[in-house]
């Protein structure tokens, strides 16, 4: 399973079943879960932990030193769920000191093509960055996120679950949970209903957040005020307080 010219380190960790293609690297510091599959001429770095079930495609960093100048040769890492797949030349950056010392990726992810995660980013599970999509040092992103191909997030964003980046978007503040976004700089154009029924949202969990995008992109109210009005008009749920909550721990300011 493993090609006799792969290159892998002593004090690698290879887990079961794992396939590695020729010409790879494989660092001494890198820790690959069961039943992955690892394409030719893939470079795997660390310190980095790797679960089980991924997919690497040719070409594809992962683990690498981050391209920040502050960054001296500390000791930080990347962690990787399962079941995740990364195409080819993909990117992915291990973390500095300077926030947690740690780049962190769950479950179920699709890196596109020349996809780049940066450092220190935290990317939740079951999303798509598609090719070229690229996100910044310290960006979290949460789960069921779409970033559309050759778009790119400003450090220290937050992208709120379930919400959609459509192509070629430049985003510059937080977008909160389910928004969709566009343009550049993106702006909020209405509501991910589509994913949100694909994900088996109820009907009614549906009309509470798009009342509550009203009140807060509809109405020429402050942040505050919007806030306020929400939480007297709705019957708060845990798919309307993803929503609030989103908007309430925005650092950056939301887009508007």
């Amino acid at each position: 399973m493993i090609h006799p010219q792969a290159i892998i380190e002593p004090g690698a960790v290879i887990g079961k079943n794992v396939t590695i293609g020729p010409w790879t690297y494989i660092a001494s510091s890198v820790e690959i879960g069961d039943d992955c599959e690892i394409s030719s001429h893939v470079i795997i770095n660390g310190p980095t932990k790797i679960g089980k079930g991924n997919r690497i495609f040719q070409f594809a960093s992962i683990g690498e030193d981050c391209q920040d100048l502050k960054y001296a040769g500390e000791k930080t890492e990347l962690i990787i769920g399962d079941n995740n797949t990364f195409r080819e030349c993909c990117t992915i950056h291990r973390g500095t000191i300077q926030d947690n010392s740690l780049t962190q990726i769950g479950s179920d992810n699709l890196f596109m093509a020349y996809a780049h995660v940066a450092h220190d980013c935290m990317v939740e599970d079951n999303c798509i960055m598609a090719n070229n999509a690229s996100i910044a040092g310290h960006v979290h992103v949460g789960s069921h996120v779409i970033i559309g191909g050759m778009s790119g997030v400003h450090q220290f964003c937050h992208i709120g679950a379930h919400s959609f980046i459509a192509a070629n978007a430049l985003v510059l503040k937080d977008v909160p949970a389910y928004v969709m976004a566009s343009g550049h700089p993106a702006k909020p154009f209405g509501l991910n209903t589509e994913g949100m029924k694909r994900r088996g949202f109820a009907s009614e969990s549906i009309l509470s957040i798009k009342r509550a995008y009203k009140e807060v992109y509809r109405k020429k109210q402050s942040i505050e005020d919007a806030l306020s009005a929400i939480t007297e008009q709705s019957i708060v749920t845990s798919e309307l307080e993803l929503f609030t909550n989103s908007i309430k721990n925005s650092t950056r300011g939301i887009i508007r």
